[in-house]
């Protein structure tokens, strides 16, 4: 039997201990319900949890256009995945009174936003998601190793995948383009997040629903 949404905070719970900090990661395809569970175990811890998703350091559009990867956005090497271990690392090690300030990726403008999560220093858990804590390759390799557990989300392809389409749809992409940008850009990339999976300490089959 699959976790449910309390089993899986009493598991975060668990790891908000006062007195260290410690890292949660979930990690899974596009559309899998990433963002929708950190949010809902951030939400139930709060006061010991802060969300910092992977997603604010996607590189600038400007940036992705000179490197010639603006058709890309979304794959490996169109985030700042050494910024991201960096974060991680200073976050795993708070310093006393120093508030750490994390970037978020604003949907609607599709860029990431600076200084947007303040990380207080005595807040016992951080919680990350995004598509490539597990990857293995690059400067993400290194990121499996600073989370002190880390979950792998799946959910149908028949479920997940017309949601991923509603949502680019609902931020602004016609209905024939997110389709496409799904079949050409987040499918592909969702093949490569899958290759993580056994890195995982815990798989979490997502219910329809979800």
């Amino acid at each position: 039997m699959d976790p449910s949404i309390e089993q899986l905070t009493d598991r975060a719970r668990h790891l908000a201990r006062p007195g260290a900090r410690r890292i949660l990661g979930i990690a899974g395809p596009p559309g899998a319900g990433k963002s929708t569970l950190a949010e809902e175990l951030a939400g139930r811890l709060r006061g010991s949890a802060v969300l910092v998703p992977m997603d604010g350091f996607h590189l600038a559009g400007a940036e992705l256009v000179r490197l010639g990867r603006a058709g890309r956005k979304g794959a490996p090497d169109t985030f700042d995945a050494a910024g991201y271990a960096a974060l991680l690392t200073r976050l795993r090690a708070p310093q006393t009174g120093t508030t750490v300030y994390a970037p978020a990726f604003d949907r609607t403008l599709e860029e990431p936003v600076a200084g947007s999560i303040p990380v207080g220093p005595d807040v016992p858990l951080v919680i990350t998601e995004g598509n490539y804590l597990l990857h293995d390759e690059g400067a993400w390799a290194g990121i499996r190793a600073l989370l002190d557990e880390a979950w792998y989300l799946e959910l149908a392809d028949a479920v997940r995948v017309p949601r991923l389409v509603d949502r680019h749809v609902r931020f602004g992409k016609d209905r024939p383009y997110a389709e496409r940008w799904v079949r050409d850009s987040d499918e592909p990339n969702a093949r490569v997040v899958s290759h993580g999976r056994h890195r995982a300490h815990l798989t979490v089959r997502m219910e329809p629903g979800a």
